[in-house]
């Protein structure tokens, strides 16, 4: 296993001390002492230090090291499994799924990050446990036990998610502005591509937060039947996963108004300019018929007949000057 970190805090004292693996039983055998393992890049290793030491269930340690792509919950005697995701915004739109595996016991908190995408930094993936986990060293943060400082961390993945959705609402606001000024008028494709991409992220969020409110209700019913444990705290996480999930809601709506007041705006455009190539066809469709197939037979080298074709100039014409009125009432132009 790759960046493993260990933690015994004691819960009389709220001593934090980093240790290694080692360690790990004689922490979890002394009364009043709890432990948090973090583990940037798991691997089988971390599976069977899982099962061996924190006995976890064989199919939990599994579900740690596979990528999920919804958030889960299972429960296990006294262990909760818990999988939640941060979204991390890339290239091309594209928006990676950051997952973070947690196992609670009575006297553990393990957290797990990836797999990893290679174009995603280990930096990025353990952004808000190496914050926990310095607010914990600098004794900045005192949790009396590991459902605390699990309320620590999700709380971290929810603020981090209403700093990207305050930044997305930003970028809405700007593109409301371009709508409203018609400064993108020229280019729609180009700009449909922009609302689009903001749309996904927005909607990436909510999925996540949505998901993350299902999970940690069923969490918080869990945790009520355990007196070692205090369900408010995970009745708060659901309660800012709800938040989230609303607040982005909110946001898609509006955004989903912009998009279609600037898709009104341009499917009017292209009718307008549909109806008068339709005016244009009407008014020279007749006149093309008559010169196509009368045209070669007036109009000869040596022998051009005026009257016949003065007479269906006229015709023309007055076929021309009759259709422009007519569609005039039809109201095309």
């Amino acid at each position: 296993m790759t960046g493993m970190s260990v933690r015994v805090l004691d819960a009389a004292t709220g001593t934090v001390t980093s240790t290694d693996v080692d360690a790990i039983p004689v922490a979890l055998g002394t009364e009043g002492t709890w432990v948090w393992v973090d583990v940037a890049e798991p691997d089988e290793s971390t599976a069977t230090l899982l099962r061996e030491v924190f006995c976890v269930h064989p199919k939990a340690a599994a579900d740690g090291l596979a990528r999920n792509h919804i958030a889960r919950l299972h429960h296990y005697g006294d262990i909760l499994y818990l999988a939640l995701h941060r979204p991390e915004p890339g290239d091309s739109g594209h928006v990676h799924y950051l997952e973070l595996d947690l196992y609670l016991g009575p006297s553990f908190l393990v957290t797990l990050h990836g797999p990893r995408n290679p174009v995603v930094p280990v930096a990025s993936m353990v952004r808000e446990t190496a914050d926990v986990a310095a607010r914990l060293d600098a004794g900045r943060l005192r949790p009396d036990g590991p459902v605390a400082l699990l309320y620590a961390l999700v709380s971290a993945l929810t603020n981090v998610q209403e700093r990207l959705v305050n930044e997305f609402a930003q970028q809405v606001g700007t593109l409301e502005q371009r709508v409203m000024a018609q400064a993108d008028d020229d280019h729609p494709q180009e700009f449909l591509d922009e609302l689009f991409t903001t749309r996904h992220t927005l909607l990436t969020v909510r999925t996540m937060a949505s998901q993350g409110a299902e999970v940690l209700a069923r969490a918080a019913t869990l945790t009520a039947r355990s007196e070692a444990a205090d369900p408010r705290l995970l009745e708060d996480l659901r309660d800012q996963y709800q938040r989230l999930a609303t607040i982005t809601r909110s946001q898609l709506e509006f955004l989903e108004g912009v998009t279609d007041f600037y898709r009104a705006r341009t499917e009017t455009r292209m009718l307008i300019a549909a109806e008068r190539l339709a005016v244009i066809a009407a008014i020279t469709l007749p006149v093309a018929a008559l010169s196509g197939v009368l045209g070669m037979n007036l109009i000869v080298n040596d022998a051009t007949k005026w009257p016949l074709l003065i007479a269906v100039v006229a015709v023309m014409t007055g076929l021309s000057l009759y259709l422009l009125r007519w569609a005039r009432r039809q109201g095309w132009w």
